[in-house]
């Protein structure tokens, strides 16, 4: 219900003729609900129109957070919220531009108890309205309205100095929001309910940048000297720690009836994660720092989710980390091996190759050895035993005895002549009762007889002496039979 001092101050405005003001009063009354939607749309439309003064609109709201009632402050520091998040550029500029915006650090209602009670959120709303603006002023852009893959303010894009500049004004406006720090049950009225949305959509969005940019930094991280990696590590720390609060905050929130399809998945990042760059900021302080080139992780384009974070899979890579499935959490490996230096790498790739070529030339040897075996039994060497007969053969000294002319025919048997001439074949017997299996002829290169030879010419007829008591002939007559028994081998 409106109350007479919004009626008065409504008709004075009428009679003015004064429509800003006019809208300004109606959008920031006396009734504890909260901004009427449709005086905020007006006030936006009026802030992107060229011909309305914008440090007017803003200045007459800023007159409106020093009354006396806390719901017109209140709903004074909404519309401006509005105005800065939706409105035109020019507003959250002329914001910025002041040398001092909410001036209500000690602001306090002692004229009712809900008043009492709310003085302590209008305190911390202004407190975060501040922030934002310098935020604004220091960067050049709101945090809360950047857009993903706009040039110059995508955080994922960030060179390390630039990035470094921008986290910790990121960290302060968010922990100013957390700051706020209400209970379901301090959310009693639509004034403090309107504020608490529009805190919740800017948490969303800061903390999409934030995260952008830890993204960010943990790509860099195995790039960094030892004291930037010390930093970055600090700023990680304080990054699972604001998780936490970020968490309750949007506990807060889902039960105040915000649809959980709006809230963002933060389930926590797993311990090993920070465990892995501590270790690694650890092995910086023993070996002192090492090149970037041995420590950057490889590139990839595919993404591992960890906890509320995708991250690329360089940085994955180079953290250890591996994912389990689209919809879990990831499994990282307790601690980082220590990286190796450029040298390093090319020592071992050169043992390693050392290593490749004496295994190539011993598997070459063994092959060798085994075509060496198959041509040996294919063609067997002649044994030692016959080439020992071959030297006693030939120092043996006959006597000079003519050879009687042998019979045709007759079998060779000890001391029996051997005919001239005559192939010997399969089944003939031979010296000693023995059949000799040989299917081509074989003739030694001069008729042998006493003091003669032996020849080694194929086909020639090979001759004998009868039989006699002479020891030289009968060792003649062994040695063939032995040599004959060799061959046959």
């Amino acid at each position: 219900m409106t109350s007479a001092l919004d009626k008065l101050t409504a008709a004075k405005n009428s009679l003015t003729g004064d429509q800003l003001n006019f809208t300004v009063c109606k959008a920031t009354n006396h009734d504890v609900l909260g901004p009427k939607r449709k005086h905020v749309e007006v006030l936006l439309l009026w802030s992107n129109d060229a011909t309305v003064s914008v440090p007017d609109l803003a200045e007459r709201l800023f007159t409106r957070t020093a009354d006396s009632g806390w719901v017109v402050v209140f709903k004074a520091m909404i519309v401006t919220h509005e105005l800065m998040a939706k409105g035109s550029e020019r507003f959250i500029q002329y914001v910025a531009s002041r040398t001092s915006t909410f001036n209500l650090g000690n602001y306090l209602d002692k004229s009712t108890v809900q008043g009492y009670d709310m003085s302590t959120f209008i305190r911390r709303y202004s407190l975060y309205l501040n922030e934002k603006a310098f935020s604004y002023r220091q960067m050049g852009y709101d945090f809360c309205r950047l857009k993903k893959g706009q040039t110059g303010t995508d955080l994922r894009t960030f060179d390390m100095p630039k990035l470094m500049k921008a986290i910790p004004i990121v960290q302060k406006q968010m922990d100013s929001l957390l700051d706020f720090d209400v209970s379901p049950g301090e959310l009693g009225n639509g004034v403090i309910n309107s504020s608490f949305l529009l805190l919740f959509k800017d948490l969303i969005k800061l903390f999409a940048a934030y995260n952008d940019a830890i993204i960010n930094l943990l790509e860099k991280f195995f790039d960094l000297k030892k004291p930037q990696a010390k930093e970055s590590l600090e700023i990680y720390k304080k990054f699972i720690v604001r998780m936490d609060k970020v968490a309750e905050f949007l506990k807060v929130a889902e039960q105040l009836g915000v649809d959980r399809g709006e809230l963002p998945d933060l389930s926590k990042a797993p311990n090993s994660l920070l465990t892995a760059l501590e270790n690694h900021v650890a092995t910086l302080d023993k070996k002192g720092t090492q090149s970037p080139a041995a420590r950057k992780p490889a590139t990839s384009s595919a993404s591992v989710r960890i906890g509320a974070m995708t991250l690329p899979a360089s940085a994955a890579a180079a953290l250890g980390v591996q994912s389990e499935s689209p919809n879990s959490s990831v499994h990282t490996s307790p601690s980082l091996p220590p990286p190796q230096s450029s040298g390093q790498q090319v020592a071992i790739l050169a043992e390693k190759k050392k290593q490749l070529e004496a295994e190539r030339a011993r598997l070459l040897s063994l092959k060798e050895q085994q075509q060496g075996q198959v041509a040996a039994s294919a063609s067997p060497a002649r044994p030692a035993q016959s080439q020992d007969l071959m030297g006693d053969l030939a120092g043996l000294n006959f006597a000079a005895t003519q050879p009687t002319q042998p019979s045709f025919g007759q079998p060779m048997g000890m001391g029996q002549p051997m005919g001239m001439g005559q192939p010997m074949g399969m089944g003939q017997p031979m010296g000693m009762g023995q059949p000799m299996g040989m299917g081509q002829p074989m003739g030694m290169g001069q008729p042998m007889g006493m003091g003669q030879p032996m020849g080694m010419g194929m086909g020639q007829p090979m001759g004998a002496a009868p039989a006699s008591t002479n020891p030289f002939q009968s060792k003649l007559v062994i040695a063939l039979f032995l040599l004959t028994r060799v061959l046959c081998l």
